[in-house]
């Protein structure tokens, strides 16, 4: 995977460069954002990483000038700026994801690597989600496993629906609290704990094989164990 790092201070760039080396993805800078926008139209970046507070272009108005250009490369904006207020801000403006500062790499690394296997929506977005048994239709907003319809709620529907976009993955909690509840709890409530366990029972109870995984320590994954 090719990344763009816009980042002005030196020293973060650098780490950057070599964590994603180290992972085995090769990252190039732009070191403000005049640079990192004429960089980022080029089309060869499979993801961008932004700060927001660059010199000569700001971060947002480097991404709202890529979307007005119609390049869709997803970003995801990395900045010491993260209250709520300022992560919609960075997602109404164009940005996929939003990471505050300090940061852990391995959380970056997987968003880095979820991001860039999205397909872009007016490319032929999925609708149809299988893993397993397991499907997911979201034109018919319904769920079902071996064909027997599976009744959830509006919220389980969209925490599936995330799990199985990234099936096989490791999902952590601060990324369900991102981009299911919309930064609406503290990372430390339990309400993702009491939909895990309600939307396991739905969807595993009397199943061949569980699905749905709680990887200590780490988050969450959905996948089928006998593929």
């Amino acid at each position: 995977m090719r990344i763009l790092v816009i980042e002005d201070d030196p020293e973060a760039s650098s780490y950057l460069v070599k964590a994603f080396g180290e992972a085995g993805h090769a990252a190039d800078v732009a070191s403000d954002g005049l640079q990192g926008y004429a960089m980022a139209q080029d089309g060869q970046y499979e993801v961008l990483v932004v700060d927001r507070m660059l010199p000569k272009l700001d971060g947002l108005s480097l991404i709202g000038g890529l979307r007005a250009q119609k390049v869709e490369t997803p970003v995801l904006i990395l900045s010491a700026l993260g209250q709520v207020d300022d992560r919609v801000k960075g997602l109404r403006a164009g940005g996929d994801d939003y990471l505050p500062k300090p940061y852990s790499f391995s959380e970056l690394l997987a968003r880095v690597e979820i991001l860039a296997r999205r397909k872009p929506l007016d490319s032929g977005e999925t609708t149809l989600y299988r893993v397993g048994s397991l499907e997911l239709d979201r034109l018919a907003h319904k769920v079902s496993r071996n064909g027997k319809d599976i009744p959830v709620q509006p919220r389980e529907f969209r925490l599936l629906e995330y799990l199985m976009r990234n099936a096989g993955q490791v999902v952590t909690r601060t990324m369900l609290l991102e981009h299911v509840w919309d930064y609406h709890f503290d990372p430390q409530t339990n309400v993702i704990d009491v939909h895990i366990s309600r939307l396991r029972s739905k969807i595993d109870r009397g199943s061949e094989a569980p699905l749905l995984h709680t990887v200590r320590g780490a988050g969450y994954m959905i996948r089928d164990d006998r593929r």
